[in-house]
């Protein structure tokens, strides 16, 4: 084995055959499992003023957030909180038809945004028809997502603190566990290739976005022989925000000799904190909030581009 081949472990991989290399530029399909960022939610609560039943505006409601969903906007049906962005869905009456109102408004009750959706028989959405209200629906998403892409977007653009407008602020806390000189080796060089990439890094914690902390654990290996000695070392690199969110983590699994680590780890250290750091920033640059980017054969197409997720308070 390659000693300075780091590789991400995912545990559902094992026994799938090559495994993605994300820390050598080559991340495969399973890159995206570097980062597990909890993404802001856009709250559904059943409509009171749509001029349907109790029975009738869950299913509405419920149908609104599958048809989010399926436009890449995280989406759930349910009362919203006071931090929440909700979607307040609303219908009137014209003649003999309902037609469906939307507005979109943020944690301190701000309107962001306002919407009509299309005309429905006012007879089928009075009865609370399945088929109808879904379609109602299915019609209104696309526009709802592209709006909540535009928002997200000015939300972002217009706060000076939003970490789309400037580099992210990170606090190695500790790495432990590592024998010999381990734990401060491999500090040092991780902090010295983050700054490399961009990331600030910072001394106190208040003035973190982000939290990292390393943890290595050391067992024998099943590989030993009586003419060779090894380990099993496993390296995981947890990402936290800085009110203790589990943000991502990256994993790196190595067979080692024991004289590799101790007393000092010298190269090893430098190969192990290099492809960390790449996968540490990724954890980071996956858990920032994206501008929402029309692209230019979208623009030119009249298609609209889909929002990552809702904006963030």
């Amino acid at each position: 084995m390659n000693r300075y081949l780091f590789l991400l472990v995912p545990a559902l991989l094992v026994g799938c055959g090559t495994l993605p290399q994300p820390f050598l530029g080559r991340p495969g399909r399973e890159g995206a499992v570097l980062s597990v960022p909890p993404p802001p939610v856009l709250i559904i609560p059943p409509p009171h003023d749509a001029l349907l039943g109790n029975s009738a505006s869950h299913l509405y409601a419920n149908d609104l957030a599958k048809a989010l969903v399926a436009e890449d906007v995280p989406s759930i049906m349910r009362p919203a909180g006071k931090f929440d962005w909700r979607l307040i869905a609303r219908a009137k009456l014209s003649g003999d038809q309902v037609i469906p109102t939307f507005t979109i408004m943020g944690p301190t009750g701000k309107v962001y945004g306002q919407s009509t959706g299309a005309a429905v028989s006012g007879q089928a959405w009075s009865d609370g028809n399945a088929a109808t209200l879904n379609a109602a629906a299915t019609s209104a998403a696309p526009d709802l997502a592209q709006q909540l892409g535009t928002i997200n977007a000015s939300v972002q653009q217009s706060n000076p603190r939003s970490l789309e407008n400037r580099p992210a602020r990170a606090l190695l806390a500790q790495v432990s566990g590592a024998p010999g000189d381990g734990d401060h080796a491999l500090a040092l060089d991780v902090r010295r290739d983050l700054a490399q990439l961009g990331v600030v890094l910072v001394e106190h914690k208040q003035d973190a976005d982000f939290i990292i902390s390393g943890v290595v654990k050391v067992s024998p290996s099943p590989h030993q022989s009586a003419v060779s000695e090894s380990d099993i070392v496993e390296l995981d690199w947890l990402v936290h925000s800085q009110s203790g969110a589990f943000i991502g983590k990256v994993s790196q699994l190595h067979d080692l000799a024991p004289a590799q680590m101790a007393p000092y780890w010298g190269d090893v250290a430098v190969a192990a904190a290099q492809q960390a750091a790449l996968g540490i920033k990724q954890v980071i640059v996956n858990a920032i909030p994206k501008r929402a980017v029309v692209p230019l054969a979208a623009a030119t197409s009249g298609e609209s581009a889909k929002p990552v997720r809702p904006p963030a308070p």
